[in-house]
């Protein structure tokens, strides 16, 4: 049975008529598009108010409508909003299957909810949705710019900011995730009062400074709070778009709500700097993954892990694998796909994991060494696919770019880009996949997921591999 969550303020907080809807807000759209440069890129996330359209529409569109170029490309919006009507502790999502509008229905991001469900501040609770208006007076706003997406509505009670960022860590995914952060700011207060105050609160925004928003000066506080920790952990660039309030809307300016607008930018995609860190500390790290490798020959230990030695840029968290081949054929492949420790702690670990513990091979030997052939793959955050079945799975496949993990019943197996030299075809290349994590070619359920994601690699082979063992004896 299909479960639609209704609208709960459509008629008071924006019209109820689509065309009157959907005219409204592409009046917004266009006032704030001649405010928009032509070269803008769209943002990661925004932040936006979620008052009535009288009062703080023409401020969320500023937001909004800078999403324009990634129409196509975003499939899911991550939307976090306070709770206003239920005492909540942690976060709550909903049962529904679809979230419905005037503007029609938005179907839900179920195996997004998969993936934080069993997190401790996580709970279902319709009731929390049923009237809550935060996550509602966004959706028509998506619905007239984007195209076919899903969305996963989060309302948040009572969380700490590190509850929060864990949640928008586990489903960031990539250019085909959004995040809407739902905020009003200050409350009830004179015109003059409010400005100031909301000032703070942009300023701590614009520094990504959460510990500097106190609870009078937002009522999204909490998501706000969680979701500024980790923008600022993943080096976002913050733009402020405009600040008001309902004295500038209403003219009534003994007591006002404050409204702000902002968009988050990704500063350097992945590959640009991975290639970067690679042509800087790659030879670095293939030492690293070479002492390594003597260390375990000497000692049958890995190798003691000390930050202290190794490039600051090396400390931040990152996900490698480290195959070694010997005169030309696979010798061991070992390594991580989520971004847990530091990257050279990752690539270490994975070295020796590589010659002693890959169980499809002995244990490497001393006198293997000469012949031996040594390689890094650096992993990009693993995005999320929303796919419905394999052909559409296969369909979407990048050739010679992604890496692919699947998972379904238990099962699991991943293999990096580098796996299409041997399987071209991109049913070849699930078919192998899917008989390495031993599952059936025919093999998929309802809770088949399936993750992308490049790598950037560094070698050392030929006259480079021979140097490099000599040098790490």
């Amino acid at each position: 049975m299909s479960l639609i969550r209704q609208t709960a303020v459509a008629g008071t907080f924006y019209p109820s008529e689509p065309r009157k809807l959907s005219a409204m807000i592409k009046h917004f759209f266009e006032d704030a598009n001649a405010r928009i440069p032509s070269n803008d890129h769209a943002p990661k996330a925004i932040i936006a108010p979620h008052a009535g359209y009288v009062y703080s529409g023409a401020n969320a569109a500023l937001a909004y409508a800078r999403l324009k170029p990634a129409a196509k490309t975003i499939k899911r919006v991550v939307l976090l909003g306070p709770s206003h009507k239920v005492s909540l502790k942690g976060v709550a999502l909903s049962s529904a299957n679809a979230f419905a509008t005037p503007l029609g229905e938005i179907p839900i991001d179920y195996n997004g909810a998969q993936q934080i469900i069993d997190l401790p501040q996580v709970q279902v609770s319709d009731k929390c949705h049923a009237e809550e208006y935060s996550l509602e007076v966004q959706l028509p706003f998506l619905q007239v710019v984007l195209d076919q997406f899903k969305v996963l509505p989060v309302v948040v009670g009572d969380c700490p900011p590190f509850q929060i960022a864990e949640i928008l860590d586990i489903l960031w995914g990539g250019s085909e995730t959004l995040i809407v952060i739902s905020s009003d700011l200050s409350h009830f207060m004179d015109y003059n009062s409010a400005r100031d105050l909301d000032d703070v609160t942009a300023h701590a925004i614009e520094t990504m400074s959460p510990e500097n928003i106190n609870d009078n000066q937002a009522c999204g506080r909490h998501p706000l709070k969680g979701f500024l920790a980790l923008a600022k952990q993943r080096n976002l660039h913050v733009k402020t778009l405009e600040l008001c309030n309902s004295g500038d809307t209403t003219g009534n300016k003994a007591k006002v709500v404050g409204y702000g607008s902002w968009a988050f930018f990704e500063q350097v995609d992945f590959e640009a700097k991975t290639h970067a860190l690679m042509n800087e500390h790659g030879k670095t790290l293939l030492k690293l993954a070479a002492q390594s490798i003597q260390h375990g020959l000497t000692t049958e230990l890995p190798l003691a892990f000390n930050p202290a030695k190794y490039p600051k840029a090396l400390d931040a968290p990152g996900a490698s694998f480290v195959t070694l081949r010997l005169k030309g054929q696979l010798r061991g492949c070992i390594g991580s796909f989520q971004h847990q420790r530091p990257l050279a702690e990752d690539v270490a670990k994975n070295a020796f994991a590589s010659a002693f513990c890959d169980h499809r091979f002995e244990p490497l030997r001393s006198e293997e060494l000469a012949d031996l052939e040594l390689s890094i793959s650096i992993l990009s955050p693993l995005i999320p696919m929303d796919v419905r079945d394999e052909k559409d799975l296969i369909s979407q496949l990048r050739q010679k770019v992604d890496g692919l993990i699947i998972e379904d019943m238990g099962k699991r197996a991943l293999f990096l880009p580098s796996v299409w030299s041997q399987f071209p075809k991109p049913e070849d290349f699930l078919g192998h996949l899917k008989a390495k994590a031993t599952m059936t070619s025919r093999q998929w359920s309802h809770n088949f997921k399936a993750s992308r994601f490049i790598t950037t690699e560094i070698f050392a082979n030929g006259q480079d591999a021979v140097a490099l063992w000599t040098q790490t004896k």
